[in-house]
């Protein structure tokens, strides 16, 4: 195929991806945090998101609208405020307090209050839009793709386009995998802790400082994302 006549190195791409990709930062934290809170499903929603938000950096870096953000100050400077918003409102919704911690049944078993069940159960396709949004609002992925994909295709390709689509996708399902592999561990640990009736009390108290410990993080990422340097 002339795409592929125009990919040199795939075994280094793809490590070198993997390792990336297991990284920690706001997207790995939110797929873990919606897995210890929700399970496996609302993990997986959360790392779908974040590959489909990856995939739009992909396609618009392959069209050239990645190069037009690097080049134009105010484009870039928009879209790293909005990401920074993003990221600082995510984190607070996380943190605030949400009412009562729970109250004990009949057996003196500890059961959520309805708020907090509420708060558990947040919808599939919220977590996914969470998701989307914490990666396609962060510039610095799409400088992140401007400078580490066109390393992986020669000068000479006949296809430069397709060939930097191509490896976007592969980075993509790499990418993933690696988040769904995190949200099956993290939902694994999640059954595995909260299987006995006496061990609620501390997952419960667990998640909450999960949510916060996260939320913090959120609100850091987007602080250094709006104060930060911009090309780096």
């Amino acid at each position: 195929m002339p795409i592929l006549a125009g990919i040199h190195d795939w075994q280094l791409f793809i490590v070198a991806g993997l390792l990336l990709n297991l990284t920690p930062g706001a997207d790995m934290a939110l797929v873990l945090r919606c897995s210890a809170g929700q399970g496996f499903k609302a993990g997986a929603a959360a790392a779908l998101g974040v590959g489909a938000g990856c995939g739009v950096h992909i396609a618009l870096a392959a069209l050239g609208f990645g190069a037009l953000l690097a080049g134009s100050p105010l484009a870039f400077g928009l879209l790293r405020w909005a990401g920074a918003a993003y990221l600082v409102w995510l984190g607070w919704d996380l943190i605030r307090p949400r009412g009562s911690s729970g109250r004990a049944d009949r057996n003196g078993a500890l059961s959520a209050s309805p708020l907090e069940r509420a708060t558990l159960a947040v919808p599939w396709r919220r977590l996914f839009g969470q998701g989307f949004l914490t990666n396609a609002l962060n510039p610095k992925v799409a400088m992140f793709f401007l400078a580490f994909v066109p390393q992986f295709i020669a000068a000479d390709a006949p296809h430069k386009s397709g060939a930097f689509l191509l490896l976007g996708v592969v980075f993509v399902v790499n990418a993933t995998a690696v988040n769904l592999a995190l949200a099956w561990a993290a939902a694994a640990l999640r059954r595995r802790l909260g299987a006995h009736p006496a061990r609620q009390p501390a997952v419960l108290a667990a998640g909450r400082w999960l949510n916060r410990g996260v939320g913090a993080l959120f609100v850091a990422l987007g602080l250094r994302l709006a104060l930060g340097d911009p090309l780096r």
